[in-house]
């Protein structure tokens, strides 16, 4: 396997650890949340059931689905170049833009900002991540 240029392959690894910090964050803003409004969650398998399948948390899977975009650029065989990375950071930034007006994550993402201090906390962070990139 030929491994991309460094450069590329840091800034690509950097975007994705930020990322999932931030998802991190927002699973535990919705999980807290959940709990409140619906029910106690008591086990880790009901979690990741209720993370993959039910409705509360289906907004994150746009989040989700693109940190594996980045997991696979940083996996194929080809190395990814730096017009790729330029493209995914752009689509991050894009994607965690949160929106009062939006719809899907945007809007989700912008209600769980309202609701919850810590993902303040992880959106900084998350700017601060590209503002290194």
């Amino acid at each position: 396997m030929v491994q991309m240029a460094d450069p590329t392959r840091e800034r690509l690894t950097s975007l994705r650890n930020g990322l999932l910090h931030l998802h991190k964050s927002l699973l535990d803003s919705e999980r807290a949340a959940y709990e409140r409004d619906i029910a106690r969650i008591t086990s880790a398998g009901q979690y990741l059931e209720l993370v993959l399948h039910d409705p509360w948390f289906a907004w994150l899977h746009d989040l989700s689905q693109f940190i594996v975009l980045v997991d696979e650029t940083l996996d194929l065989d080809e190395p990814a170049t730096d017009a790729d990375a330029v493209r995914l950071i752009a689509q991050a930034r894009d994607l965690v833009s949160p929106q009062e007006d939006g719809t899907g994550f945007r809007r989700h993402y912008f209600d769980a900002m309202q609701r919850d201090p810590a993902v303040v906390l992880a959106h900084r962070d998350m700017m601060k991540v590209f503002g290194g990139l």
